[in-house]
C-alpha cells in the first residue's frame, strides 16, 4: 500500500521514493498512520534533514502550537531539524507544492528542446520558439512576421539591447517570472502588459492547433488568437481524419510517450502533410473529442472535463504518461460518488493507481458502509481484496476493509459519534462473517 510504503520511505530518509509517491502517485503529503503519526514527524524523529526540508516545501503542515508541530519539534533528532522547523511559514499546499508546468516551460527556455529561432545578442545565443514569443508578445509576432520571417538565426546589435536583460525579458515571456533586480526594460522590446496570465496565453497555442471543424463546439477563449497570427506548428497529429497542428517542444516536453513518439521511434506511422510540409502522425484508439482534451493540457496545464467524459479521457492519458490530466481526471470523477458508483469508481481509481481517489472512495465507503454491506458489487469487491493478499491467513487483514475501518474511526469526533461508528464497524464485521472472511 502507498501509505504505508510512504511512512517506511521517511523513516529511512529515502528522498527519492518520498519524492516518486507525493508525485507520481498523488499520495497525501499529511496523511496519519494508526499511531497518529505523520510522515513528517518521522522524518523529524529519525533526522532526516533534507527529507524534512522537501516535506515543507510540499505542503507538510507544521503550525506551531498544534498537535502536529509541536509534536515533530519535540521528536526532532537534531537542532537544524529545530531550527526548519521554526522558520517555517504556514502557506497552504497548493502554494507551496512544485508547480510542474512552470518547471516545464523553465526548461524549454533553458534547453530550448525543439527550438525553431535563435537571438545573438552582442554575440550571446539565446535558443527560443516562435509560437512562444508570438503568442506572449504582439512586438514578437509582428517581428517574426515581417521584418523577422523565414530567418533561424536573429542578431541583434543595438547597443541598449543587454544580453541579461534580454534574457530577462525572455525568462519574462516563459514564465511570467524574472530574476530578482533584473531590469526586463530592453528598448523597443517590451513584455505583454495587457494579460499576464500565462496559462491561457499558452491555450491560444491549443485553440490555434485545433481543426476548423472542431473549434465552434468550444466556446471562444477569453483573449482569441490575433487575426493573421502564425503559430509555427511543426507536426500535425490526425485522429479521426481531423489534422491538429501542434507544437514538438511542447508534446515532447510533457510526455515521454510523445517524446519517444516524434524522435524518430515510429518513423513507420510518419508521412508528410501534403499542405506545408509537416511531419504527420496518425493517432489511434482516440476520438478528437478526446484528444482536444489532451492538446488543452499540455498546452495550459488544465482542460474542461466533464465527469461524463473523464474515464475515456483518463485511459488515454494513462496511455499517453500525462499524471497530471490523470490526476485531473480524478477530481472530475470524485464529483460522480455516490452508493451505486462508488465501488466501480474504487475500481478504476486501483486499476489507474489514483491514490487520492482511492482513498475518497474508502472515505465515502466509511459513511454508506450500512447500505454498501448489501451490494454484491461491493461484496465482490471484498472477495477480490481478499483473494489478492498472497498465501492469506486467518489473521491476514484486507486493505479495503482496512481503509474503510480508518475512515470510520477517523469521524469520532464527540461520544455521541462512538456509538454510531461501532455500527457501521458492526455492519462491516457482520458481512465478513457471513462471507467467511472475518479477521
Amino acid at each position: 500500500m502507498d501509505t504505508s510504503d510512504l511512512f517506511a520511505s521517511c523513516r529511512k530518509g529515502d528522498v527519492g521514493r518520498v519524492r516518486y509517491l507525493l508525485e507520481q502517485r498523488d499520495v497525501e503529503v499529511n496523511v496519519r498512520d494508526k499511531w497518529d503519526s505523520t510522515p513528517l514527524y518521522y522524518a523529524c524523529l529519525c533526522g532526516h534533514e533534507e527529507l524534512v526540508l522537501y516535506l515543507l516545501a510540499n505542503g507538510a503542515r507544521c503550525e506551531a502550537n498544534t498537535f502536529d508541530g509541536e509534536r515533530c519539534l519535540y521528536g526532532a533528532l537534531s537542532d537544524p531539524i529545530r531550527r526548519a522547523l521554526r522558520d517555517y511559514k504556514q502557506v497552504t499546499a497548493s502554494c507551496r507544492r512544485r508547480d510542474y508546468y512552470d518547471d516545464f516551460l523553465q526548461r524549454l527556455l533553458e534547453q530550448g528542446i525543439h527550438s525553431d529561432v535563435v537571438f545573438v545578442v552582442h554575440g550571446k545565443p539565446f535558443r527560443a520558439h516562435r509560437c512562444v514569443l508570438g503568442v506572449r508578445s504582439a512586438y514578437f509576432a509582428n517581428m517574426l512576421d515581417t521584418k523577422w520571417k523565414g530567418k533561424n538565426v536573429v542578431v541583434l546589435r543595438h547597443p541598449l539591447i543587454n544580453p541579461v536583460a534580454f534574457g530577462a525579458l525572455l525568462q519574462y515571456l516563459y514564465t511570467v517570472a524574472s530574476k530578482p533586480g533584473t531590469c526586463v526594460k530592453v528598448l523597443t522590446i517590451e513584455p505583454p502588459t495587457a494579460d499576464p496570465r500565462l496559462r491561457e496565453d499558452m491555450a491560444l497555442l491549443a485553440d490555434c492547433a485545433l481543426p476548423p471543424e472542431l473549434r465552434g463546439d468550444l466556446g471562444e477563449l477569453p483573449f482569441p488568437c490575433p487575426d493573421g497570427f502564425n503559430s509555427c506548428p511543426d507536426v500535425c497529429f490526425r485522429v479521426e481524419g481531423c489534422s491538429f497542428l501542434c507544437h514538438k517542444a511542447f508534446f515532447c516536453g510533457r510526455s515521454d510517450y510523445f517524446q519517444a513518439l516524434l524522435n524518430d521511434h515510429f518513423r513507420e506511422n510518419e508521412e508528410l502533410e501534403a499542405s506545408g510540409g509537416l511531419p504527420a502522425i496518425t493517432l489511434h484508439g482516440i476520438s478528437p473529442d478526446i484528444f482536444t482534451h489532451v492538446l488543452y493540457y499540455i498546452y495550459s496545464d488544465h482542460t474542461e472535463l466533464p465527469p461524463e467524459a473523464a474515464y475515456d479521457v483518463l485511459s488515454v492519458a494513462d496511455m499517453y504518461l500525462l499524471p497530471g490530466l490523470k490526476r485531473l481526471c480524478g477530481r472530475s470523477l470524485a464529483q460522480l460518488l455516490d452508493e451505486d458508483s462508488v465501488v466501480g469508481v474504487w475500481r478504476v481509481a486501483k486499476l489507474f493507481r489514483l491514490a487520492r481517489l482511492e482513498d475518497q472512495c474508502t472515505e465515502y465507503m466509511a459513511k454508506v458502509i450500512e447500505k454498501l454491506v448489501e451490494r454484491e458489487d461491493f461484496v465482490e469487491a471484498v472477495r477480490e481484496e481478499a483473494a489478492a493478499v498472497a498465501a492469506r491467513q486467518e489473521t491476514d487483514s484486507i486493505p479495503l476493509v482496512d481503509d474503510i475501518r480508518f475512515h470510520v474511526a477517523s469521524t469520532v469526533q464527540t461520544y455521541s459519534a462512538i456509538e454510531e461508528a461501532q455500527q457501521r464497524l458492526r455492519a462491516l464485521e457482520d458481512l465478513l462473517v457471513s462471507i467467511g472472511l472475518d479477521c
